[in-house]
């Protein structure tokens, strides 16, 4: 039906699947689904007969059929048209459907993801989730960017292995990645500026709505861009997602009751920011008293910072204690980094974390040994500071967040297609 406008009053054969019904007399509405959209055909009894009308009554929900009937325009529906039925053919029968249209738990629908996939909000979200990705592409592929493919199985972390899912590569220790930055940095070095978008694993047991043990991760590197160069490029990234999302999934948004002047606040620039030494100061003066210089934040001081914004917002120059040792010392306080978080409004949190990269040699050797890191495993990582480096940064955006953000959804779990084993064993 997504060619709908190109075929008004004219006959065509239609896939779909029945995701309802009802019926009156001699009428019956079916509501459909064709795997693009969500549409609406009429049968009447007086032009399909007896026994078709009888057929459509005893149609259970998810049957899969085939329809050939006239399409016609219907102001009332959001997608403008709908298909008066001429006949009705059953592909495959569908008895007792699990989910049927009253509620149920989160746990239950997970469970049943398979199938809950189905429903007209999980579309929706998927629709937003495939327009976020293409649009990604787009924008570093417009901007020169290369697309590498880092490996999914490592032997070494950029932030630590306490956070790794350790496995065996026949005889040697090997980790699920928790990013492919570290293999960026040296193709940035060849290539200049490159782009990955792929999984990436967290061992850590969160049982939050906003995190999820296996997702995707969008990082770009770029050599000979500094910290500021960077915090564009990610500010551009973001409001040309959020903008695509806006102009090319309005149906999605519509059914997901998305307020899109809302989501328009979203794609100006530039976005705010704020120091990290300056936002411990907010906290404090506005009641907080679990946290004091020199602490990672969590989620409600996050969502206290952002709700003084009505767009994402940089928190800028976190204390070099609490990241990771490859961050670049900041020139105007040695007690903190080049580094940024941009937290999403609305209460969603982080979405992107980056920093502009140590490239001095020394330095980088100095800090792989007081992070307590086996230093002959990072020799490879440390050729990219010995020979030839420059100044350059990166970041990573996780890409379920966004979608959960974008979409106005509650739990990060809808955001993935399916419970991937994983995220299930730590939901």
């Amino acid at each position: 039906m997504r060619q709908a406008g190109d075929y008004v009053d004219k006959q065509v054969k239609i896939h779909a699947w029945v995701t309802n019904k009802r019926s009156s007399g001699k009428i019956a509405f079916l509501q459909l689904r064709d795997g693009h959209e969500y549409f609406q055909g009429v049968v009447l009894k007086n032009q399909v007969g007896e026994e078709t009308f009888e057929l459509v009554k005893h149609l259970g929900q998810e049957t899969s059929v085939e329809l050939t009937g006239v399409i016609q325009i219907d102001d009332r529906s959001s997608l403008g048209y709908e298909l008066l039925v001429e006949s009705i053919k059953v592909i495959g029968e569908s008895h007792e459907y699990p989910i049927t249209p009253k509620d149920h738990g989160t746990d239950f629908l997970m469970d049943h993801r398979h199938l809950w996939l189905r429903s007209s909000k999980q579309h929706a979200i998927m629709q937003i989730r495939n327009e976020i990705i293409r649009a990604t592409y787009e924008f570093y592929n417009d901007r020169g960017f290369i697309k590498v493919d880092p490996p999914i199985l490592t032997g070494s972390s950029p932030e630590g292995t306490t956070e790794l899912f350790h496995t065996k590569y026949f005889d040697e220790d090997a980790f699920l990645s928790q990013s492919g930055q570290l293999y960026l940095e040296a193709a940035a070095m060849a290539f200049g500026k490159v782009f990955s978008f792929g999984p990436t694993f967290r061992a850590e047991k969160s049982k939050t709505r906003r995190h999820l043990i296996e997702f995707w991760m969008m990082e770009p590197e770029m050599a000979n861009y500094n910290h500021e160069e960077s915090l564009k490029v990610q500010e551009e990234y973001v409001a040309f997602i959020v903008r695509n999302v806006i102009d090319h999934c309005g149906s999605a948004l519509s059914t997901l009751e998305r307020d899109v002047a809302t989501l328009e606040e979203y794609t100006k620039l530039p976005y705010p920011r704020v120091s990290y030494t300056d936002a411990i100061a907010l906290l404090i003066e506005n009641g907080f008293d679990d946290i004091e210089w020199g602490d990672d934040f969590g989620s409600p001081h996050e969502t206290f910072i952002a709700s003084k914004y009505d767009r994402p917002i940089f928190i800028v120059n976190y204390p070099k204690a609490i990241k990771p040792f490859y961050m670049k010392i900041n020139p105007e306080d040695p007690r903190t980094v080049l580094c940024a978080d941009m937290i999403a409004p609305e209460g969603y949190g982080e979405i992107i974390g980056g920093s502009e990269r140590e490239n001095d040699y020394e330095i980088m050797k100095e800090n792989i040994t007081k992070f307590g890191l086996d230093l002959d495993a990072y020799q490879w990582y440390l050729d990219i500071s010995r020979y030839g480096s420059v100044p350059h940064s990166g970041f990573g955006m996780g890409l379920e967040r966004v979608v959960a953000w974008l979409s106005g959804i509650e739990h990060i779990r809808e955001t993935a297609p399916f419970p991937r084993l994983l995220n299930r064993l730590y939901p």
